[in-house]
């Protein structure tokens, strides 16, 4: 068996913009450090994403000196930033999937530069450090929580398993598409769906379940404009239960530092 290595590393500090490429990050009790820490919420409080509002994909964000910079990535001059602890203080309801928990506002101006950009009204809202989001007890192990991802803390997949795509379309597709905290080298496509407990690093995860892919994957994330692939392809040998699987969502039980180059050390597989 080849060894597996990570070889990138991502957040998405706001739920559906882009994501940051990183050599090094935080794994704290509900993810990575800023990982989908902060997200777009209709008049509602119901949570925004690029499944409806696809243009959303052109927003870049990046962290420097403390604050998170959110540019357009065709139109750099239209940009906001704003700090990292920054919040009106106002708690908020929000909802996501079937979810609702408490957020804070970020910056009412903030939301109105959200609101111009998508032509309908928007908050950007954080979540506090005291919100504790269970993820889905059918699957955890010790009352794990998460942020405002989709439901689980981290989202694993092997280089292989998208060069193994790639060799299908027509034309290939990037790897950000499935929006990854971690990727990995070695092995064969898939691999990851027999991973059961494994380290990176020092940190032990559990791969606990598949993650179901929807329309988003469809979005280039350059462009903004959705097709039909890769999700049409991957219905055709990657369909489980009527849910198209590509990538393992993970729980871990401790906190600590993850790096680029860190091996993957599989201590049980699936059988």
């Amino acid at each position: 068996m080849n060894p597996f290595f990570l070889s990138g590393l991502y957040i998405y500090p706001i739920k559906s913009l882009g994501g940051i490429s990183l050599q090094q990050a935080k794994l704290e009790a509900s993810g990575l450090q800023y990982d989908r820490r902060w997200m777009l919420v209709d008049e509602d409080g119901v949570f925004v994403t690029q499944r409806k509002h696809f243009e959303l994909a052109l927003l870049q964000v990046s962290i420097s000196d403390d604050q998170l910079i959110v540019s357009h990535k065709t139109s750099p001059g239209l940009s906001v930033s704003f700090s990292l602890d920054e919040d009106t203080g106002e708690q908020i309801s929000v909802v996501i999937w079937n979810d609702m928990v408490t957020a804070l506002e970020v910056n009412r101006n903030i939301s109105d530069w959200f609101s111009d950009f998508l032509k309908f009204k928007v908050r950007l809202v954080k979540m506090p450090l005291a919100e504790k989001r269970l993820v889905d007890q059918d699957y955890a192990r010790n009352n794990e929580i998460v942020s405002f991802a989709d439901g689980y803390p981290c989202l694993l997949i092997s280089q292989s398993t998208l060069d193994g795509l790639n060799e299908k379309l027509s034309e290939p597709i990037l790897m950000d598409r499935f929006r990854p905290n971690f990727v990995f080298t070695g092995g064969e496509a898939h691999v990851e769906d027999r991973f059961k407990d494994f380290y990176i690093g020092e940190v032990l995860f559990s791969a606990v379940k598949p993650c179901s892919r929807c329309v988003l994957i469809t979005i280039d994330q350059q462009t903004g404009e959705k097709g039909q692939e890769p999700l049409r392809t991957l219905a055709s040998y990657r369909t489980v239960d009527k849910k198209i699987m590509f990538g393992q969502n993970l729980l871990y039980q401790q906190t600590g530092t993850i790096y680029v180059g860190d091996e993957l050390k599989v201590v049980r597989w699936r059988m």
